[in-house]
């Protein structure tokens, strides 16, 4: 039977969350036309293979778990490309809850509009306390996203989809390659920046990228999210991947203006700190932590395609 979807899910060491995950998934509402579910087992050394082998599939489900040893995120969304037999793959995060007719929005969309890629919205969803540091303006660095309130066209390399909502037509990536192994996680490390650079890599190629606010995920917060250091390393991470990526193979002697940027970042620090207190200066921290990043990965990281 030919398979128009791929639900794509790429999981490593997080049994915990993924039960939940297939748990709500089961309220998932079927599209008209065929479709697969596809987990990526990417290296587990947890009880996640027991946990895919015991699971009892909604009836119907066409299920297949691979693994893949090579560590990272990019690596198994790359698995998950080769070993796709849906026209479409459409990914989501272990430690995600769709909403019932997530897939079928996707499905209205492609009827309509025949995109070569897509992004839906994305609504953090707490599962503890919030802490008051936590401003709104933080919300998106834990995956809250909604760039329209309609459907509407991705056409600006500052408007990507985010890397827990997304899909595209599987051949794409026979003219844009797939992800960069160099970015997304990898284990404990954080990196990301993966699926930004696979958008716009769609929009150099002339594709036809789409939005829609209909399919709807939510992104579960787990405590170690809401933690001050969980942000800054974020940042710091981001810094040191563009300070490689930029500098290439180039001197690894700093530039000047990445001091002064830092320099600048903690006065700017300080100076909110005495007027309205610790809980505000997060995000202005976070910036601080990105020039450190940009400062230690042009001097210390490695060379491109060396790592």
């Amino acid at each position: 039977m030919s398979v128009s979807y791929t639900v794509a899910l790429c999981t490593h060491n997080h049994a915990d969350r993924l039960a939940r995950t297939l748990v709500d998934l089961a309220r998932l509402n079927p599209p008209r036309q065929p479709w697969e579910f596809l987990i990526v087992d990417n290296g587990c050394r947890d009880g996640t293979p027991e946990l895919l082998a015991r699971h009892a599939w909604p009836s119907g489900w066409q299920v297949r778990v691979v693994r893949e040893e090579r560590l990272g995120l990019s690596n198994a969304r790359n698995r998950a490309i080769a070993d796709a037999r849906g026209d479409y793959v459409i990914f989501l995060d272990d430690d995600e809850t769709a909403d019932p007719d997530w897939l079928c929005a996707y499905e209205r969309l492609i009827d309509v509009h025949d995109p070569d890629a897509f992004g839906g919205r994305q609504i953090v969803l707490f599962e503890d306390a919030r802490p008051p540091w936590l401003r709104d303006e933080l919300l998106g660095f834990l995956g809250e996203l909604n760039r329209y309130d309609h459907i509407a066209p991705l056409t600006g390399p500052d408007t990507p989809f985010y890397g827990g909502n997304f899909g595209f037509r599987r051949l794409v990536c026979e003219r844009v390659g797939g992800f960069d192994s160099m970015l997304g996680r990898k284990g404990a490390d954080n990196t990301g920046g993966e699926e930004v650079d696979f958008y716009r890599r769609l929009l150099d190629a002339g594709f036809k990228v789409w939005w829609t606010p209909e399919a709807v995920i939510h992104h579960r917060i787990q405590t170690s999210k809401l933690e001050r250091s969980y942000f800054f390393d974020l940042h710091y991470r981001m810094g040191r991947m563009e300070a490689i990526r930029k500098r290439g193979t180039g001197s690894r002697i700093p530039p000047r203006y990445l001091f002064g940027q830092l320099l600048r970042a903690m006065a700017a620090v300080r100076a909110q700190r005495r007027q309205e207190g610790r809980d505000a200066t997060v995000r202005k921290e976070m910036n601080v932590s990105y020039f450190l990043g940009q400062i230690r990965g042009w001097a210390f990281g490695p060379v491109p395609g060396a790592e």
